[in-house]
């Protein structure tokens, strides 16, 4: 198997672990990294051996030999990174949500189009095992087409201040509305949305969805920022899928590791993203090792859709509408 060579634009916490989980493969080589931040830029392609070190992202994607460039700025920046790198014959691997405006997602996926170059979305809960099982049973039967769809979503409170830059639905939900999209496999019609803000009126705390899908199938999204920091939960998600033939149940709250000390207690979450004594581990590495095997076999990633994701995009907005205007929206 060939090396595969990979990009990585936007070196904040988030970006780093895209580094480590490249890192990882044997067969993938970092062969540059981006930031705005010179510094950072230098420190972490010192800790990586990465040679190309760029404060340009238009210079880092003129670069003929890279194979894969993987666009981890802010939620709001994804369009320029990714169609400056689609134009130079790249494929692109964009982090969740892959934008905040249908516009800028369908601009996305006419230069892919266009440019005949892949564009993957970054919703590595596909990758997480246990959601995986789920799409599984869905689809040999053991639980059958769903007919009702429940995904809940839990994090920290510390965390809203760095994350409410972006709204809830597009920070937070938008994992569980690309997984009711590929369950459901459907599109959705009508959304009813509800919020709570209470710090922030751009930005709510509290974010409960309604989703109608084309089929049939109805879904309830809730997602929060209101785990207290003292529960040492670093990943609090529930989900339940109703099928025609069985059930599935999802609890991320009891990972099967917990740490007492002083401090109190501390789950740490070992399904996204854990270095453990340099080893990597999680959703995150599994979806970077797909992507790079296909390219490295000439093939075209399949198991993540970019059509899915501006439909999710689609819906995000949707729900973003009816939870300000206390309307229902129809898509």
């Amino acid at each position: 198997m060939r090396k595969v060579r990979v990009a990585v634009i936007g070196l904040g916490s988030w970006g780093e672990c895209h580094l480590q989980a490249f890192h990882s493969l044997p067969y993938v080589e970092i062969a540059a990294v981006c930031d705005i931040r010179e510094e950072r830029v230098h420190s972490l392609a010192d800790q990586y051996g990465v040679p190309g070190r760029y404060t340009d992202y238009e210079q880092l994607c003129e670069q003929e030999e890279i194979d894969l460039v993987s666009v981890v700025t802010f939620e709001k920046d994804h369009l320029q990174p990714t169609l400056k790198a689609l134009k130079s014959g790249k494929r692109v691997l964009v982090e969740k949500p892959v934008a905040t405006l249908v516009e800028e997602a369908a601009e996305m996926r006419d230069a892919s189009i266009n440019q005949n170059r892949s564009i993957i979305p970054g919703h590595l809960l596909r990758f997480d095992p246990k959601y995986a099982e789920v799409y599984e049973g869905i689809r040999s039967g053991s639980i059958g087409k769903p007919r009702s769809i429940y995904l809940r979503r839990g994090r920290a409170r510390s965390l809203f201040a760095t994350y409410r830059r972006t709204h809830t639905v597009y920070e937070l939900m938008i994992h569980d509305i690309d997984l009711a999209i590929w369950y459901a496999a459907s599109r959705v019609r009508r959304v009813r949305a509800y919020e709570i803000a209470l710090t922030d009126p751009e930005c709510p705390e509290i974010l409960w969805a309604n989703l109608e899908f084309d089929n049939g199938v109805l879904a309830v999204l809730e997602s929060h920022w209101m785990t207290p920091d003292e529960a040492g939960i670093a990943i609090a998600d529930t989900a339940e899928i109703i099928g025609e033939q069985g059930t599935a149940h999802v609890d991320t709250r009891e990972t099967g590791v917990q740490i007492w000390n002083s401090g109190g207690r501390l789950t740490p979450d070992l399904a996204i993203h854990r270095d453990i004594n340099g080893l990597r581990f999680g959703a995150l590495r599994e979806q970077m090792n797909y992507v790079c095997q296909c390219i490295a076999q000439g093939e075209e990633p399949q198991y993540t859709s970019f059509a899915d994701a501006l439909h999710g995009i689609e819906v995000a907005g949707a729900i973003l509408q009816s939870a300000k205007s206390g309307k229902e929206i129809s898509l």
